[in-house]
């Protein structure tokens, strides 16, 4: 048997062909922090083919060799790692068209530059680096019938949010169809491309210890914490069109409900895997009004220790509505998880930035070691995402001694102690991934609209909820009490709040 020692991490992950990317607003703020320094670790790290080139595409006039400038100072601030290749070499791969997203002419000269670059086999990835409101009229672009028939293979590659409502995305997706055959379209959600939560497949399906206690007989509650100690850095407009359930909730939490409730898929090709989430999304049960009232906490921030609350925020409104902050309880209708509820919560200048699952198992059904016992920390399973990468499990052992006194230990795996770790960070992994036409991680029409429906109804709850009690918890806290109510009502607490017995304390 192969001991994960003798594989070989340097080809366990790498572009298998030559492409050109195309970045479609390749001089804004997700470029220049996240593509261009992941695309530079994967040319260091060697995972991309020789043949590759970068076209940008964006509304700001400049030289290419005024672009590759661009490219050398996101790569001297955002890129943190020790492996560096060639720069040179690595920016002369870059370049630029200016242009209005709108110019027909434009697209054509993307293609001849393409056709200069590269050889008539070699893949076009479209890359949307820009804000929703252009997505359409770029898709539109790239399906004039010179690109269309240009033989070249393709992709397109988009970010979230895929439209603001199940309605918006239902149309968004129409458009795209037109232009792409589902299997080339890579709707990106980078929390997907973590480790961790990859491993989530991994950890439950591959150890049988696990799967027969994984349902409702043997699991208490579960609890998804997205949490973030930074506020909307400067991105008032978009905030207040969007609010936490756009911008977390309806893409990253629900994504991560569904790997944790999902069944087992006959196997992991993509669309197996993407079948069963999308039963699960399915299998929210729906709220009516009473429900919503009861299940919701809505938040909005207010001021800290030298921050400004939201409302004081550049291009908020002085009296808005938007929230923050969401926690709500869930439950998944079918036979595995009747019952059992799922907890969530997200927001924006919480006191850490933590993103995790943390899975509660049952109490023991007598207490066998007598009364001074009674306080027995139940079981946990902890899948934490950020900071950290590892997985944790709680377990209750005898304290040394000759007293009865059960004891809280944890057992633990941590990824920064494997030596051996291919260490790739989601946006470099999802770009790996894009160029070998592995969808697995990519989220699927049917999904996406899915997801907005369980969404919709908490926007459209939220935004009659009274304005008065805004801003209604202070920056750097765990959120409104009423978040922690929603626990203690049910006789339970979240993981990580002022109240209840911290894993980290164990």
């Amino acid at each position: 048997m192969k001991r994960v020692c003798d594989i070989d991490f340097s080809r366990s992950i790498q572009g298998k062909s030559p492409f050109t990317l195309v970045i479609f607003g390749g001089s804004g703020d997700l470029s220049k922090r996240k593509l261009i320094p992941s695309l530079y670790n994967l040319y260091s790290l060697k995972r991309l083919h020789e043949g590759f080139n970068v076209i940008s595409y964006g509304m700001p006039g400049m030289s290419t060799e005024e672009y590759r400038e661009v490219v050398r100072s996101s790569i001297d601030t955002y890129y943190k790692r020790v492996e560096r290749g060639d720069l040179e070499e690595f920016t002369g791969r870059f370049h630029y068209i200016s242009g209005e997203f709108h110019e027909e002419s434009r697209y054509r000269e993307i293609l001849d530059l393409h056709r200069d670059l590269s050889k008539e086999d070699v893949q076009l990835v479209y890359y949307l680096a820009i804000p929703p409101v252009f997505a359409e009229t770029v898709i539109k672009n790239l399906g004039q019938d010179f690109l269309r028939e240009s033989g070249y293979p393709r992709k397109v590659v988009m970010e979230k949010p895929f439209g603001v409502d199940r309605e918006s995305a239902g149309r968004l997706n129409e458009v795209v169809l037109k232009v792409f055959r589902e299997e080339e379209i890579y709707r990106i959600d980078h929390y997907l491309g973590k480790e961790t939560v990859q491993n989530i497949l991994f950890f439950r399906f591959g150890n049988s210890i696990f799967e027969p206690l994984w349902n409702r007989n043997f699991i208490d509650h579960v609890q998804i914490t997205a949490a973030e100690s930074i506020g909307i850095e400067h991105r008032g407009k978009f905030y207040e069109g969007a609010g936490v359930v756009r911008d977390i909730v309806q893409n990253h939490v629900m994504q991560l409900l569904a790997l944790v409730a999902m069944e087992p898929p006959a196997d992991f090709h993509a669309d197996m895997i993407r079948d069963e989430k999308l039963k699960i999304f399915k299998s929210i049960r729906s709220m009516n009004e009473k429900d919503l009232g009861e299940n919701l906490v809505k938040g909005q921030y207010g001021e800290g220790d030298e921050i400004l609350a939201y409302r004081e925020e550049r291009d908020v409104e002085e009296d808005s509505n938007t929230p923050t902050f969401m926690a709500g309880k869930f439950f998944v209708d079918n036979w595995r998880w009747a019952g059992v509820p799922f907890y969530i919560r997200a927001g924006k200048r919480l006191r850490e930035k933590v993103t995790e699952i943390y899975i509660q198992f049952k109490q023991p059904p007598l207490k066998l070691f007598g009364d001074e016992c009674n306080e027995i920390v139940p079981n946990g399973l902890l899948i934490s995402i950020q900071p950290e990468e590892r997985i944790s499990f709680r377990l209750n052992s005898k304290y040394p001694g000759s007293e009865n006194y059960p004891h809280p230990v944890e057992m633990e795996f941590n990824y920064k102690q494997l030596g051996t770790y291919d260490n790739l960070d989601a946006y470099e992994r999802l770009i790996l991934d894009c160029l070998r036409g592995d969808l697995t991680l990519f989220a699927r029409q049917d999904g996406i609209e899915a997801m907005w429906e369980v969404a919709d109804p908490i926007n459209r709850y939220f935004e009659k909820v009274d304005t008065t009690s805004l801003p209604n918890y202070e920056s750097g806290s765990w959120g409104p009490e009423e978040a922690q109510d929603l626990l203690f009502r049910d006789g339970r607490c979240w993981r990580i709040s002022d109240n209840c017995i911290d894993m980290e304390e164990v």
